[in-house]
């Protein structure tokens, strides 16, 4: 029994990106051509096409890193302790807090330096 993991060998990606390229289109003239076809057969027809372009697209070598990338960005995001309610209310009040007084702050400068060029300049 081999210990390996075979890699993943990903053929024709260009011709696969070819096809993706050449669905999209099809889907744009389609929608296009069909236009005075009801709403909901256009979207459909377009659904289905997008499917099988990222059906494709994701047996390409960035296609697969990309949906690596995704999973693990996903099990990153049940690693994260995220705030309680309190936590979240209590930070927001302090934000909050925080421009206010700015703006105060900024509000009297802006004020002074105000009277201050009108004093220089008569």
């Amino acid at each position: 029994m081999n210990a390996k993991a075979e890699p993943a060998q990903f053929r024709f990606d260009a011709l696969k990106w070819v096809l993706v390229i050449a669905l999209v289109a099809a889907g744009v003239v389609g929608n296009s051509y069909f236009g005075e076809q009801p709403l909901l057969y256009r979207v459909l027809a377009l659904v289905v096409m997008a499917a099988v372009a990222l059906f494709v697209t994701a047996n390409t070598a960035k296609g697969f890193s990309f949906w690596s990338l995704l999973r693990e960005a996903a099990v990153e995001v049940r690693k994260v302790v995220w705030p309680t309610r309190q936590e979240t209310n209590q930070t927001t009040l302090i934000v909050v807090a925080v421009v206010i007084v700015m703006g105060f702050i900024l509000w009297l400068l802006d004020t002074f330096l105000g009277w201050l060029a009108s004093l220089i300049i008569g």
